[in-house]
């Protein structure tokens, strides 16, 4: 799944400028990486260009999984209270990943609170119930994971359920580790989840860690999966949003631009020579730079190791072609 783990702070990531250490030596702070790509011999080298904006390019062979935003309620609740699921599931079709992007640069960039955030998100995308009776004197109280895009969307839920009559509330619990028996428990009502990394983590609850995967990067197939295992585990599972929060890579709009890319597969055909940006672990990893040369065919020569959160500045200043970030880094909005 993911390399970054769900619990890191994502103000950390999406950060606008930073000052950048050395690479130092090979295998901790940069070095060569031996490419396993076929016909690298016959691409033109194509140097880092330096850049204020990234992009990112369309992973259009699907390497990644979909972790696209999906609502995870109690059974019971859900049960008891099937407007809940409704009210959570015009959320999820007001998300799209441009969308998460902006709201990630409005805490993570902007340094808005993410309460005030969500207030905004809803009445502009017009969510708030019609009947704000119908969860009268029902409490509920909405999980989040401690990272500021999954507090957020708690937020989010918590605001739509509130117009509703609900006495919502958003709290920050911690590690799926954690929060998830509490909404196995009912102790939560709802958690804003990831649909591939929910139902990886399901999946091995449920069969152990070696069992075959069920996740993959198409995203019905993957909530089939998921709506069945969530089934199991006293947890309903609402509509998945367009919004993805999942490994990316990105380029400079610059680089991008001078060689006409917009997919991976644009650029394993036009470049060689590149220099990848990623965490230490990137090289070992089907996700990272074994998938990028094994599925995409990348001639990748140097792998540089940065903390996650310097990967895009790295690509900025034309030090790495290319760096793994993540589709919702709210340093990915338009003019940031």
């Amino acid at each position: 799944m993911r390399l970054t783990p769900r619990t890191r702070t994502l103000g950390a990531l999406a950060v606008a400028v930073l000052a950048l250490g050395a690479c130092g030596a090979p295998g901790s702070g940069g070095g060569q990486a031996e490419s396993s790509s076929t016909g690298a011999s016959d691409l033109a080298t194509c140097e880092p260009v330096a850049g204020e904006s990234l992009v990112v390019l369309e992973d259009d062979q699907g390497l990644q999984n979909a972790d696209n935003i999906i609502p995870a309620v109690n059974a019971d609740v859900a049960a008891d209270h099937p407007e809940v699921i409704e009210l959570l599931d015009s959320v999820s079709a007001a998300l799209d990943t441009d969308r998460l992007i902006e709201l990630n640069k409005a805490v993570d960039v902007d340094r808005r609170t993410s309460s005030e955030v969500a207030a905004q998100f809803v009445a502009d995308e017009q969510l708030a119930s019609s009947d704000p009776s119908t969860g009268a004197g029902t409490s509920l109280t909405i999980g989040a994971a401690n990272f500021s895009e999954n507090t957020t969307l708690a937020e989010i839920y918590a605001e739509v359920l509130r117009s509703a009559g609900f006495d919502a509330r958003a709290q920050i619990i911690g590690a799926r580790e954690t929060y998830l028996p509490a909404l196995q428990a009912g102790e939560l009502a709802a958690v804003p989840e990831y649909a591939a990394t929910l139902a990886t983590f399901l999946n091995g609850q449920a069969n152990g860690a070696d069992a075959a995967p069920v996740a993959s990067s198409d995203v019905e197939e993957t909530v089939s999966a998921l709506t069945t295992l969530a089934e199991g585990s006293d947890i309903v599972v609402g509509e998945a949003s367009a919004a993805q929060d999942q490994n990316a890579f990105a380029v400079t709009a610059e680089f991008a631009q001078e060689h006409d890319l917009t997919t991976l597969s644009d650029l394993a055909a036009t470049c060689g020579g590149l220099v990848l940006a990623g965490p230490p672990e990137c090289p070992e990893r089907p996700f990272c730079q074994i998938g990028l040369e094994e599925t995409y065919g990348l001639a990748i020569d140097e792998f540089k190791s940065y903390d996650f959160a310097l990967i895009g500045e790295a690509v900025r200043q034309g030090d790495a072609t290319l760096g793994l970030v993540t589709s919702s880094d709210g340093s990915l909005a338009a003019g940031d």
